[in-house]
């Protein structure tokens, strides 16, 4: 896994063959660090804002956004994508990613429960790389409903050895455990990483 002072974000769109370019064209790309791809499971209280959702996604991990835009821009991509710009709260060293779960919340980064939160995500050793986010979606239609915590994201990245099932159950945990501190977390989207692409 990239460093976080390398890390900007994540791109993540429709794994579809009409992107077979763009993936091809970010493997050669230096602005792109990692490349996945992954099963998305969108929560039910999510799903209205996130309208043509699809099953499997390309997940990308980038250092610059401009550069992210203009691919997009570049590959006339017409389905929903989403990026991700992160704000690292910690980060270990690890080899293998295997699940991303992204959670809203209605705290913002300067409430002092913030570092409530990281404290108590610090504590879960396989979360391997905790950040603040803030969530832009590009589309060619608009969506009907904008999501209205898009600037208040908390991403979990997990690193694990058993089943996405197990990954799920473990982060279900950890929010459980901010939840003891009065923070409450609710889920947005969980990838289970399927296969490293780059």
């Amino acid at each position: 896994m990239a460093s976080a002072l390398e890390v900007c974000g994540y791109v993540c769109t429709p794994h579809d063959r009409q992107y077979s370019s763009l993936i091809d064209s970010w493997k050669k790309s230096d602005n792109i660090v990692d490349i996945y791809f992954a099963a998305a499971t969108f929560s039910e209280e999510s799903i209205s804002y996130f309208p043509n959702t699809a099953n499997n996604y390309v997940l990308a991990s980038f250092k610059d956004m401009n550069g992210i835009l203009q691919d997009i821009k570049n590959h006339d991509m017409d389905r929903l994508a989403f990026i991700f710009l992160n704000n690292p709260l910690f980060e270990r060293s690890g080899d293998r990613l295997n699940y991303i779960s992204l959670y809203f919340t209605r705290y913002t980064s300067e409430d002092t429960a913030i570092s409530d939160l990281a404290n108590v995500i610090a504590r879960r050793d396989k979360v391997k790389r905790a950040s603040l986010s803030e969530m832009q979606v590009v589309a060619a239609d608009k969506p009907k409903f904008v999501f209205p915590y898009a600037r208040n994201l908390v991403i979990l990245e997990v690193e694990g050895e058993a089943t996405h099932q197990t990954d799920l159950k473990y982060c279900e945990r950890t929010r459980r455990d901010i939840a003891r501190k009065g923070i409450l977390l609710n889920n947005l989207v969980s990838f289970s990483v399927l296969e490293k692409l780059k």
